[in-house]
């Protein structure tokens, strides 16, 4: 299967990058000093802005310092943090391609994860401080799709968590998700799904997917 492909769109966290363990070690400890179930706390926290996730638990004036004290917990190693499977192939296959990443991370972080994983962030990125809003909005991929002057509707959006198929597809994208942290059956929203990156790869005629 090809789909055309104006322009690519990537999520990062659990996408290209697994940080995983490093977010799990950094909740629980936080969350203990907040009288929050960590386990309660992740289970809806991938794919979304941190300040946006603690606003669901906290009330408004503690979210500030909330937010920084798990983001400082979090910048504070970056142990565990891998390149997931075929992410540096699909990037180092993009070519003059426009491409941007769409993340929910902030800048530091993505700098610290990228370089732990050994990924080059393209030239256009978009991380949390970007947008008034955070992923199931679609602000961050209509801020990417503008700052590389292609209409979203052209573009291609690689997902990994319901929150951003729900946002890439709210901006018109085209999505495809890979099931690198979700189960297929929470993927669904998704025009397309894969197993993971191994599974997608650039062509002159767009964006290639092998399924199943």
């Amino acid at each position: 299967m090809v789909i055309p492909c104006a322009a690519l769109l990537l999520d990062v966290d659990g996408t290209l990058v697994d940080s995983t363990p490093l977010i799990e070690r950094a909740a629980r400890e936080w969350a203990v000093g907040y009288g929050i179930d960590a386990e309660e706390f992740l289970s809806g926290a991938h794919g979304r802005r941190t300040a946006d996730r603690v606003a669901d638990f906290l009330p408004p004036g503690r979210v500030r310092a909330a937010t920084e004290h798990l983001e400082a917990l979090e910048a504070a190693g970056t142990d565990g943090v891998t390149a997931l499977p075929g992410a540096l192939d699909l990037l180092a296959s993009v070519d003059g391609l426009p491409c941007a990443f769409v993340t929910s991370m902030d800048a530091g972080q993505l700098a610290a994860r990228a370089r732990a994983a050994g990924i080059t962030p393209p030239a256009t990125v978009v991380t949390a401080e970007d947008v008034p809003r955070g992923k199931p909005d679609p602000s961050g991929y209509l801020l990417a799709a503008g700052r590389l002057g292609v209409d979203a509707a052209r573009c291609v959006v690689i997902e990994d968590a319901p929150a951003g198929i729900a946002a890439g597809r709210a901006a018109g994208a085209t999505v495809v998700a890979v099931a690198t942290s979700h189960p297929g059956g929470a993927l669904t929203a998704a025009h397309h799904r894969v197993r993971d990156l191994t599974r997608v790869a650039l062509t002159p005629s767009g964006l290639a997917l092998t399924t199943g």
